[in-house]
């Protein structure tokens, strides 16, 4: 959600900062601020609204080595200037900039107020800036570990001190901090996005962990005040990669982008000769995989959709049970956690605080879980048992699109290997790694069809409300597609099973409200055209997205979808929801990579 960055070294940091900005706008954020340490004093400037707002503020000679920025997603406090970050101290001496959020920051301000300080903002971060300051320890390391004691909550802090301006500090508990290693010269960050172009030599911070930051280097250690001896990685991630590269808009670049990195995906990964699919990243051998008896997929918003889809192919070809749940209702529920249960915990950023939280209760109590994520090195990568990585690249728009269909075939993949360990047949092994082969081609084929569906989408932008149906197969592609109108047009889109249209939704149906038809050529597509009769015959406007053996019922208009393996349709079938959400909000003139109050990666819950 919020971005970070700092920089420390012979550069003057103030472009390198806005610069990280920039990068970061994709995150999510509704105001931003900078520090930098100057010879005599720390200057702070902070503006609501855009990251180019700020830099239009600043002073055209603004220079300094040292200083930390941020863009801010309100938490604690509206949207305000004194509520952007970075925040300080009473004294002006300390400057933060914070991710996350400190639970008990009410009963610290209220003590610190108690003492004789005045704050001059609502957040929560502003009591992390005080309890520093007004720390007796003779280091800036001695004073952050003292703030940390009193403080219960999530946090990725950088902190800087005018009586220490030759280092920067910081902290990671529950959200993403990550230390780039330059020449001479340090980089801090909570996304790779922002360090892309300056070094791809990396070091991730883990829960618990703090960290000194020089212009010559950098020392890792625990709130036990033990190293920690951190070693640098590099990162496979090229400047050009999270460059709208002549596109107007990141999410069509990316819709874009899609057959070539499902082919890049499964390059490798594919076996033909056995029918099944290569994933040593699950770390679980096939009689590991023979020993589980049921599969539990975890994610949250779109990842929690195509989680459905996984759980259907699982149960389709391993014939095992599986089900999705919303990672952010998981852990608040007690779940019982059995032992010959697969866990997936599925996430774009692999930072989604929500999932992270899910991967660690399934943990300490025993259960196994693997993780289905887009970023190496990530907190959910890191702390899964095994994996299966994306490789789709960075996506930037804040609507997940290739991430998503990623999430799919990697699930296929999946159910492939589960199922080829149980019963599945070889000839039906094969028949699926065929459909998986056939999927960048036939992915190409549906963009071909754009200019068709940017029309329909235009047309469906002018609906207050719409309806998205599918039965089985179709319905999470159509809980996925109401999900995509919802985050970028700002048009209430409703999902439904179409078998329960007429228990109670049909009532709603009438020529202003549009329903999209997800229908994949299969045993239910009688019942799916009887659902579509009973729409047209209350005057309801339907958008048949099919194969090509659907008939056209009733439909209004259609796209057509080439036809994959049965159990693949899913996967094919999301590609025009994805196209339309982007083409309606073009037409409604929206602001498309970032949506109002959503954010890429929900590092809070």
């Amino acid at each position: 959600m919020c971005g970070i960055v700092g920089y420390i070294g012979s550069q003057n940091a103030v472009p390198i900062l806005m610069e990280g900005l920039f990068r970061l706008e994709y995150r999510g954020y509704d105001s931003a601020g900078i520090a930098i340490i100057s010879p005599a004093e720390t200057r702070v400037f902070r503006r609501v609204g855009r990251v180019r707002e700020l830099e239009a503020s600043l002073p055209r000679r603004l220079t300094g080595k040292v200083g930390i920025g941020h863009t801010r997603w309100a938490t604690h406090g509206p949207v305000t200037q004194a509520n952007a970050h970075p925040q300080v101290s009473g004294d002006g001496r300390i400057s933060v900039v914070h991710n996350g959020i400190i639970d008990n920051a009410t009963e610290l301000r209220e003590g610190l107020q108690a003492k004789g300080e005045t704050f001059g903002s609502e957040t929560d971060t502003e009591v992390l800036a005080h309890l520093i300051a007004r720390s007796a320890a003779p280091s800036l390391e001695d004073a952050v570990l003292d703030a940390l004691a009193q403080i219960h909550g999530t946090y990725a802090i950088a902190i800087i001190d005018q009586r220490h301006p030759d280092r920067i500090v910081v902290a990671r508990n529950g959200s993403p901090l990550i230390i780039g290693v330059g020449d001479r010269e340090m980089f801090i960050a909570s996304d790779l996005s922002a360090l892309v172009r300056h070094t791809t030599s990396v070091v991730h911070l883990d829960d618990g962990e703090l960290a000194t930051v020089t212009a010559t280097g950098f020392r890792t250690f625990s709130r036990e005040e033990e190293n920690t001896a951190k070693t640098p990685v590099s990162i496979d991630l090229d400047a050009d990669d999270v460059d709208l590269a002549g596109h107007q808009h990141f999410m069509r670049k990316e819709i874009l982008e899609q057959p070539a990195s499902a082919e890049r995906m499964l390059q490798g990964r594919l076996d033909e000769r056995f029918g099944t699919a290569r994933l040593d990243g699950l770390n679980l051998s096939p009689r590991d995989l023979r020993s589980f008896r049921r599969v539990k997929i975890l994610g949250c918003g779109s990842a929690y959709y195509v989680g459905q889809i996984g759980a259907q192919l699982i149960e389709e070809l391993a014939r095992m049970p599986a089900d999705a749940e919303p990672a952010s209702e998981f852990r608040y529920r007690n779940p019982v956690i059995e032992p010959d249960t697969l866990y997936v915990a599925v996430s774009q950023s692999g930072e989604t605080a929500d999932t992270a939280f899910a991967v660690r209760e399934v943990k300490r109590k025993g259960g196994q879980v693997v993780g289905l994520v887009n970023v190496v090195g990530s907190s959910i990568a890191r702390e899964c048992d095994g994996g299966i990585y994306l490789h789709a690249g960075p996506e930037i728009a804040v609507a997940s699109t290739k991430a998503l269909t990623h999430m799919a075939i990697g699930f296929a993949m999946l159910a492939l290997v589960l199922g080829r360990v149980r019963d599945l047949s070889i000839s039906d092994g094969q028949r699926i790694v065929a459909g998986l082969k056939a999927l960048p081609g036939q992915i190409e084929q549906i963009l071909a069809d754009e200019p068709q569906i940017a029309e329909i989408a235009a047309d469906l932008s002018a609906a207050e409300s719409l309806f998205f149906i599918g039965r089985v197969r179709g319905f999470p592609v159509a809980r996925e597609g109401a999900q995509k109108f919802k985050e970028v047009t700002y048009r209430h889109a409703e999902a439904y099973q179409a078998s329960e249209l007429k228990h109670g939704p049909l009532a709603l149906i009438d020529k202003d409200l549009p329903t999209v038809a997800i229908v994949p050529d299969d045993e239910l597509t009688d019942r799916n055209m009887g659902a579509i009769e009973q729409i047209s015959a209350r005057n309801g406007r339907v958008v048949l997205i099919a194969n090509p053996g659907v008939p056209d019922c009733a439909a209004d208009s259609r796209i057509t979808v080439p036809k994959s393996a049965r159990e693949l349709d899913p996967i094919l079938l999301v590609i025009p929801v994805q196209l339309m959400a982007y083409h309606a909000a073009r037409t409604l003139g929206l602001d498309i990579d970032k949506p109002r109050n959503l954010a890429k990666s929900v590092t809070v819950e």
